[in-house]
Order: C-alpha cells, then sequence, then structure tokens
C-alpha cells in the first residue's frame, strides 16, 4: 500500500495542475470570444470583396498578371499557419500532416528540384518544418502575439511583388478553419495566381431569398470608374491580403477553440485523478488504522497474559 504522504502530494500536485489548466480554459475562452468576434466581422467583407472581383473579370478583357498561367513545374511557395504555443490539442499536428500529405502528393518533385519553399507563421509550425529538413525559408514567431491586419499586408505586398517578378509561380496558404469551437476545418489553397472567385452566394441565402419572394442581389450589375481593368488592378492585391488577413483571424480563432477545448478536458481528467487518489488514501488510512488496532488489541492481550 502506498504512504500516506506520497499520496497526499501527489492529491496536492494533481489540484495546483488543474487550478492551472482551469485558468488557461478560462483565459482560452475570453480570447476565443474576442477572436471569434473580429472572425465574423471580417467574413462579410471577404465575401462581398470575391463576389465584386466575379464581376469584374467577367466584365474586363485584360488579363491581370496575379492571373497568369502556371508553368510545367512552377516554383512553388508554401505559407504555413501554426501557432506559437501548445496546449492546444491536435491544432498544429492535424493541420501538419494535412499539409506533408499534400506536399508528398503533389509537390514531390518540386521538393526534389527545390522548386518548393516555405514561410511558417507561429513557433510550433517552424520546428515542425524545420526539424524534418522542410525547405523553410523564413519564419515569423510571434505573429499572433498581435494580430493586425498591417502585419498580413507587410508580409503579402512582399510576396505579391516577389510573384509578379517571377520569383514564386505558385503561391499556397495551409491553416486551420474556424468551424465551431471543438472542430476546425483543414485548409490547403492556392492564393496566387488568382483563381475566379466564382459563385459565393450560398443556397441557404437563395433558398431564403426565395422563401421571402425578394429578388436575389447578387445579380444586380454596377457602374464602374474609372473602369473595370484600372479598379481590378487595385482590388486583386487587396483580395490577396484580405484572403491572408481571414485565414489568420479563422486561425487564431481556432487554435483558442482548440485549446479551450484540451484544456477543459485536461481539468476533467485531473478531477478523475484526484478521485481515484482519494479512495486510494482512504483505503490506505483505513488500512493503517486497523493495523493500528490490531497492534493495540494484540498487545493488550499479551499484557492480559
Amino acid at each position: 500500500m502506498a504512504n500516506l504522504r506520497d499520496i497526499r502530494d501527489r492529491i496536492s500536485s494533481v489540484k495546483s495542475t488543474q487550478q492551472i489548466t482551469r485558468a488557461m480554459k478560462m483565459v482560452a475562452a475570453a480570447r476565443m470570444r474576442k477572436a471569434q468576434e473580429r472572425m465574423m466581422a471580417a467574413r462579410p467583407y471577404t465575401r462581398q470583396l470575391k463576389e465584386t472581383i466575379q464581376k469584374l473579370v467577367e466584365r474586363s478583357e485584360v488579363k491581370n498578371p496575379l492571373f497568369r498561367e502556371s508553368k510545367e513545374m512552377p516554383k512553388v511557395l508554401v505559407l504555413v499557419m501554426g501557432s506559437d504555443r501548445g496546449l492546444c490539442g491536435g491544432f498544429n499536428t492535424n493541420l501538419f500532416r494535412v499539409i506533408e500529405h499534400n506536399l508528398h502528393e503533389h509537390f514531390d518533385e518540386h521538393m526534389k528540384n527545390k522548386q518548393l519553399s516555405m514561410i511558417c507563421f507561429g513557433k510550433k509550425a517552424n520546428d515542425f518544418f524545420k526539424a524534418r529538413k522542410y525547405p523553410v525559408i523564413k519564419d515569423y514567431v510571434g505573429f499572433f502575439d498581435h494580430l493586425q491586419y498591417k502585419q498580413v499586408q507587410t508580409v503579402m505586398d512582399q510576396i505579391i511583388d516577389e510573384f509578379q517578378q517571377g520569383e514564386w509561380d505558385e503561391v499556397y496558404l495551409a491553416y486551420n478553419e474556424f468551424k465551431s469551437v471543438i472542430s476546425q476545418k483543414k485548409r490547403f489553397i492556392k492564393v496566387l495566381p488568382v483563381e475566379s472567385p466564382g459563385e459565393v452566394v450560398s443556397s441557404d441565402k437563395k433558398a431564403e431569398n426565395s422563401e421571402n419572394n425578394s429578388k436575389d442581389l447578387s445579380d444586380i450589375d454596377y457602374l464602374y470608374e474609372p473602369d473595370p481593368e484600372i479598379i481590378l488592378d487595385y482590388v486583386l492585391p487587396l483580395f490577396v491580403n484580405v484572403q491572408m488577413w481571414q485565414a489568420a483571424l479563422e486561425s487564431y480563432a481556432a487554435e483558442q477553440g482548440a485549446r479551450m477545448t484540451a484544456m477543459d478536458s485536461a481539468t476533467e481528467n485531473a478531477g478523475d485523478i484526484i478521485s481515484d487518489l482519494q479512495l486510494a488514501y482512504n483505503q490506505a488510512r483505513q488500512s493503517a488504522i486497523t493495523t493500528e488496532i490490531s497492534e493495540i488489541v494484540s498487545g493488550a492481550e499479551a499484557l492480559s497474559e
């Protein structure tokens, strides 16, 4: 039977850990609410910008440099959004597994020919891919500590310039999209060259408009000044920046949701361990009391004889 003092020390240690995980859960919940508000506020702007670009593309006869076609063996850049801190369950490892699968399935020849490079956002992404000898050319550790649009704009403006100069032929972005507190969708999308956004009006929205007998506003045309081509030259880089910004907001909100879920699970597990230890402590204490009583009785009988 374990020593009573050892069990007491173990219970005290687990209780301290439980207090830490509970506090981390509360902090993650507060951060997630703020991140979710920013993320949800940005979604309508991103969606409307896609609609606008779709209309501009349909009416523009001039090919923008950001629409150029890729070469047969393009120089590829992959942007990876991880986290700076751990204790967030499978948030990083699940995404990194998807990225590795995509790299080996679609870009194996590129890696062999040194036609692929990576930029990592977050310490965990940087540590993971550098440790496995992937071609990481730059990292942004601490990127999510004070997340602002200006950070994203600075990074993406440089990448757009490099793309236009021919340093990259294709640019991909990998991140976790926020679905719910306990669920994230792993995304691996092409951001350059820009592809036609396509129809962005959801079927739910169309059904709602149909039920309300209201006109679908996505069919409305606009007058453009000075002309669609000039507007497209300005809007396309903005669209790339906004895509990256939306991904950063989604990733940060998903990270906090994953951390909140992981810390909640850890707190519950600590409670289960404490219950088991308390039971073991009571059993050990009862055994010790029984032994002491037996020794007292035996001593009393020996004295009476």
